[in-house]
Order: C-alpha cells, then structure tokens, then sequence
C-alpha cells in the first residue's frame, strides 16, 4: 500500500478547516479546493472573478509546486462557481493560466463558497518524473 504524505506550503494559504492542502499518494496529487485568499494577508483579493480565478490558480500552482508537480501535470480539475453567469470569465483566465495544457474539467454552480469567494478550485495531477 501507498504512503500518504501531507503536503503544505506556507506560500499558499493555510488550510482554514481540519484538512490538508493537498494529499500525495505515489505519483498522484490530490489537492483540497483553492480560493483566491492572499497567503501573506489571509484575506479574499478583490477585483472580481478574473482576479479571484487567477489567485485560486496560482494557489493551487504553489501547492503543486510543494507537491512535485506543477499546473502543465494537472490530470484533471473541479472548477466550482458562485455564479455559471461568471462561466466566460473564469474560462478566459483558466485558459491563460494553464497555457496550450487541457486537462479534464468539470465546473458546477455552488450556493455558497469559503469566505464569499466567486470561485474556489481543485485538481488531481501527476508528479514530473
């Protein structure tokens, strides 16, 4: 059986409940969902949901980075949004952020997230070899 090993970064925000940012299990990631809290102030950035898709993505990049891995190995993410009204935004960034990779994706529309953040989003990605 494969180790569990916890991974977390002080370049990505704290964990704000009783789990991890993300969890290794041989070359696999699994990461918790991210929003767009600044690490260094605690707080959700303002600017909108362009501004919170790009936060919550490099979030998640730190994460990765901690974990051995980095956006370009994402296998598959969860995109959840406050408002789907939102959908074109957060895809235009989404799309920027993660460059020519494609990896699987489904996004669904929440009631509510963390904080009163507009978007909040996880992955499953490999470990670069």
């Amino acid at each position: 059986m494969s180790t569990l090993e916890v991974i977390h970064t002080d370049n990505a925000p704290k964990a704000i409940g009783p789990y991890s940012q993300a969890v290794r299990v041989g070359n696999f990631i699994h990461t918790a969902g991210q929003v767009a809290l600044d690490p260094a102030t605690g707080q959700l950035v303002e600017g909108g949901i362009e501004a919170q898709t790009r936060q919550a993505l490099r979030n998640l990049s730190h994460v990765l980075e901690a974990a051995g891995s980095s956006l370009r190995h994402v296998v598959k993410t969860t995109v959840f949004l406050k408002d789907m009204g939102e959908f074109a935004q957060m895809n235009t960034i989404y799309g920027e952020m993660f460059g020519e990779h494609r990896p699987a994706r489904s996004t669904v529309q929440v009631a509510a997230l963390p904080r009163g953040a507009a978007v909040e989003i996880e992955c499953v990605a490999v470990a670069k070899e």
